[in-house]
């Protein structure tokens, strides 16, 4: 499948294979530093994504084991086998992307808050915890501060949940997977508020909006939604999204009549905050932003689903059995669809990315060189390419700077057939490539193709 833009971004950081893209405000280098092990020595794709596999497979195997105890066996793996079905983390688990590790961060950190609350003696449980904050604010410091809302006020303002040690141990593994972040704010960006409005003005300005729809628009096998106006998918596909709440109600009035509610409610708080800002607080939606709710959720929702095929007595049993196995096997089917079909569309787009690299290649424009436009940060990294803006997010070059480089190595704009190019571009030779894109290119690149 190759890599995809936000994978690039991420693996360029560590990569020799071309020089670093430009790292957004709102980006961390938590997935850098975890496929550095292998992208640092290493541009095969294949590898990477084994690797990926591997290491999200034992990282969901451990935050999954700390919830044995909490809740029976049975419904501990049954919650880790819904997380791991959905299509969103079949797909995203082996990229080279943040929110899966935000979500196991999440439910470890949950899993072991619970169990050093149960007995205050453990001290693995407060080890646990410190480690899974800083395994989400590593990826994603914000989101980690959603996440680690409820558990913070619960330590703070819940006089018999108050514990000394397992408040430092959240602060203390924030701070230590954020510290980075935050320092590099002050570095970068001027500071920290700094560094924060410039990541919301990227995300187009956070505040209240309602991106529900737009999410619901994205189950449908989109991996970004913005701006988000294409047709609703078949009912089918997201109707899995309206079970979730009420399997999660479920789960609560099993949790007061067994009178073990704790175990229930702090994982739904925590999802409930995580939620908030992908959909009350920006203006698009992307399946993976809700990853981190999806793992929060499988383990209530899995009690839930348990006690339906457990409570019904005599002939209901088997009607009710049957009704819960159809509807996963559904569920289960319409998930791979949408991943199947995900996946083709995703491999031929990069398909169409490797394309334009080899007829790049054959005007010219190989290492060192430099690519300004269309898709520049997969096609630049594929190419072995410096890949550079002149405006938006990505911005980290001037005019000036291209013509000044375009001197020294070859250099192409990249852009569609209706596109103006330009002014630094304008004499440089149009030549098009495929589906409507055009490659102006240097003449540093015609004279190094000519050579």
């Amino acid at each position: 499948m190759g890599l995809g833009w936000d994978e690039t971004v991420y693996v360029s950081q560590v990569s020799s294979h071309a020089p670093a893209a430009f790292l957004s405000a709102p980006r961390a280098r938590g997935v850098s530093l975890l496929v550095a092990p292998v992208a640092a020595w290493s541009s095969s794709t294949p590898l990477l994504r084994t690797y990926l596999a591997l290491l999200s497979g034992l990282g969901l195997f451990l935050a999954l084991r700390a919830w044995r105890g909490l809740f029976p066996v049975r419904v501990v793996a049954a919650g880790g086998v819904l997380f791991a079905t959905l299509w969103i983390t079949v797909f995203y688990s082996p990229q080279a992307m943040p929110n899966f590790w935000v979500a196991v961060g999440a439910l470890a950190g949950v899993g072991c808050f619970l169990r050093a609350q149960a007995d205050r003696a453990r001290r693995g449980p407060v080890w646990g915890l410190a480690a899974s904050a800083a395994l989400m604010a590593w990826m994603r410091p914000t989101d980690a501060v959603w996440v680690s809302l409820p558990l913070l006020v619960a330590l703070v303002c819940v006089p018999r949940w108050r514990h000394g040690r397992l408040l430092a141990a959240l602060v203390a593994g924030a701070v230590a997977g954020a510290g980075e972040w935050v320092i590099e704010a002050y570095v970068r960006f001027g500071g920290l508020g700094a560094r924060l409005d410039e990541g919301s003005d990227i995300q187009g300005g956070l505040g209240l909006n309602n991106a529900i729809v737009d999410q619901l628009r994205s189950l449908g096998g989109r991996t970004l939604c913005r701006p988000c106006t294409s047709a609703m998918p078949d009912p089918v596909v997201f109707a899995w999204w309206f079970a979730l709440p009420v399997l999660a109600a479920v789960a609560v009035v099993v949790a007061v009549r067994a009178r073990r509610t704790t175990n229930t409610l702090l994982p739904l708080a925590c999802a409930a905050t995580a939620a908030v800002p992908y959909l009350f607080l920006i203006g698009y939606a992307a399946p993976r932003f809700l990853l981190p709710v999806y793992a929060l959720l499988a383990i209530p929702v899995a009690a839930a689903l348990a006690f339906l095929v457990t409570a019904p007595r005599g002939r209901w049993r088997p009607v009710a059995v049957s009704l819960v196995a159809v509807g996963l096997a559904g569920h289960l089917a319409v998930q791979y669809v949408v991943l199947e079909r995900l996946v083709e569309r995703t491999t031929a787009t990069h398909q169409g990315w490797r394309r334009t690299v080899e007829q790049l290649h054959r005007l010219g424009v190989r290492p060192p060189c430099m690519l300004i436009g269309r898709n520049t940060i997969p096609i630049g990294f594929e190419a072995g390419c410096a890949s550079m803006s002149t405006d938006g997010p990505n911005a980290n070059i001037t005019e000036a700077g291209i013509t000044r480089a375009a001197q020294r190595m070859p250099v192409a704009f990249l852009t569609t057939a209706t596109a103006r190019a330009p002014s630094y571009a304008r004499a440089w030779r149009a030549i098009p490539l495929e589906a409507g894109v055009y490659a102006y290119v240097s003449p540093a690149a015609v004279e190094g193709r000519d050579a």
